[in-house]
């Protein structure tokens, strides 16, 4: 295994050549990007850039585990918006075969796309609901998400990419269950888990045994902690995740991928220009205080991997 961290925590918006210089000061071995947007995918992920983006975390002494892009419309009722996100995912693919990572990942839709609630608000609301139209067909959108899902997991068979579906409250995946009946309907061995504890905690599911029962099936890693009751990103060690079972159980299935470090709800975290979750907004770069976040929470990870006699590059 090896230590990587998420680009966007330390630089949410382009341009990302300086937290890919941060993240390799501090010590990690591997860096994810990530396209928010389509326009980014072609406004930013120019070939040219890309070719720079490449050169730089070579020389930078990174590897990239993986690019992330969600297409918007996966799980859209609209024949024509699926068909949209699917193309959207092919050009987050091309993105990907020319950075030189083998994984791309996206997170799991909403039914429907529908607008659920942030789990982030629930400790204070005094009621959790959201509002669902009558004579919704719920087989067919089902249905129309496996299709989309196998069509992204072909389009990486034939880039000899893999896929790694990152789970999130409430949608069409999020907890094993969800997980493994995607694989079975869609039958593609690209078709993998993005392991997030922070988003598989809070839905009810034991991190660790999420890990024995996908086994193989888990691509790569996304390592925050939590409460157990939101999908907020501590620190690890700062909530109730049991990380020596985490690792334990990465061992003992074999896992040899990147551990990416994804801190988004502690000191000096980087939240962009734009509207998104969390009370930080308006800070374009992170602070000296979140690098510090990220070292303390590389030292604690080793330290176990250390005890677990467990080999980290």
């Amino acid at each position: 295994m090896k230590f990587g961290a998420s680009i966007w925590p330390f630089r949410w918006d382009p341009p990302y050549e300086d937290g890919i210089s941060r993240i390799a000061g501090l010590g990690f071995e591997a860096v994810e990007l990530i396209g928010w947007t389509r326009e980014i995918l072609y406004d930013y992920y120019t070939p040219k850039k890309v070719r720079e983006l490449r050169s730089f975390i070579e020389d930078a002494g990174l590897e990239i585990s993986e690019f992330v892009s969600t297409p918007e419309g996966m799980a859209s009722p609209d024949e024509k918006e699926r068909g949209r996100a699917v193309e959207h995912f092919k050009r987050a693919v091309e993105v990907a075969v020319s950075l030189g990572t083998g994984i791309v990942n996206t997170v799991s839709a909403y039914p429907f796309d529908l607008e659920f609630p942030r789990i982030t608000d629930r400790p204070h609301l005094q009621q959790w609901t959201v509002d669902i139209p009558s004579g919704l067909d719920w087989k067919q959108n089902w249905e129309d998400y496996v299709d989309v899902t196998r069509r992204c997991a072909s389009i990486c068979e034939d880039a000899a990419l893999r896929y790694a579906l990152e789970p999130h409250p409430y949608r069409h995946m999020s907890n094993t269950a969800s997980m493994l009946r995607l694989i079975e309907h869609v039958d593609s061995d690209a078709l993998g888990m993005n392991f997030d504890p922070s988003h598989l905690f809070p839905v009810g599911e034991t991190p660790h045994v999420v890990i024995y029962q996908l086994a193989e099936r888990i691509f790569h890693c996304h390592f925050s902690d939590n409460d157990g009751t939101t999908n907020v990103h501590w620190r690890p060690g700062r909530g109730k995740i049991d990380w020596e079972a985490v690792l334990a159980a990465l061992r003992d299935t074999g896992y040899d991928g990147v551990i990416s470090i994804e801190l988004e709800d502690v000191p000096g975290v980087s939240r962009g220009s734009v509207p998104v979750p969390g009370i930080v907004k308006e800070r374009r770069s992170a602070t000296k205080e979140f690098d510090r976040e990220n070292v303390l929470a590389m030292e604690y990870l080793k330290d176990i991997c250390a005890r677990l006699n467990t080999p980290v590059e």
